[in-house]
């Protein structure tokens, strides 16, 4: 397989990671939305009217029974992540839905001993944006590798590069730790309530 070199619009003004949970907008022209994803899903979300977009990085499609929050689903969690990100969109944007254009990108299966959380997370996004009327511009899903995702917000641009073993086995370990740590103990959010 070819590698691809990154186009120069990616690589001026500029780049902000989006980590696990993260929920983040803009509609400046420099601005450069940034992940790494393994069985993870990151959806790419644009008003295309207002040249508003986001990008959500989560990493699994609903909580197990272990894992509740206390205040409500967490972002890193795919209903919650999904609402939060269109919202956040729809608020900086038209508030149309008609105008919002979706990109998904991520679900691979790094890791042959683990459940294909993968999978469960390609099902999760395919159905939430259907049963909520959304069709999906583009996508790259699946396969047994690892993807860097960058994203235009306000051009609407994506750009996937695939990468090697070396990457699947560090996300590989990033996951399997944090799913090891939804287990013990849940999550718990930084609000309080009034």
């Amino acid at each position: 397989m070819a590698v691809a070199s990154l186009p120069a619009d990616f690589s001026r003004g500029v780049v902000t990671t989006v980590h696990q949970g993260d929920c983040l907008v803009s509609k400046e022209s420099d601005v450069t939305f940034s992940t790494v994803l393994g069985s993870c899903i990151s959806a790419c979300v644009r008003d295309r009217a207002a040249q508003v977009g986001g990008m959500n990085h989560f990493l699994l499609a609903t909580q197990s029974g272990s894992a509740r929050d206390t205040y409500g689903e967490s972002a890193r969690y795919g209903a919650f992540a999904m609402e939060q990100l269109i919202n956040m969109v729809l608020t900086k944007g038209t508030g149309k839905k008609a105008n919002l254009e979706f990109k998904v990108f991520g679900g691979g299966n790094i890791h042959a001993g683990m459940n294909d959380v993968g999978l469960k997370n390609i099902e999760f996004i395919r159905a939430f944006l259907l049963d909520e009327g959304y069709t999906i511009a583009s996508e790259d899903l699946g396969g047994s590798y690892a993807r860097r995702v960058m994203f235009k917000p306000q051009s609407g641009r994506a750009f996937v590069k695939r990468l090697d073993s070396t990457d699947n086995a560090r996300l590989v370990r990033e996951e399997l730790a944090i799913a090891s740590r939804q287990k013990v103990k849940p999550v718990e959010d930084d609000i309080e309530l009034f």
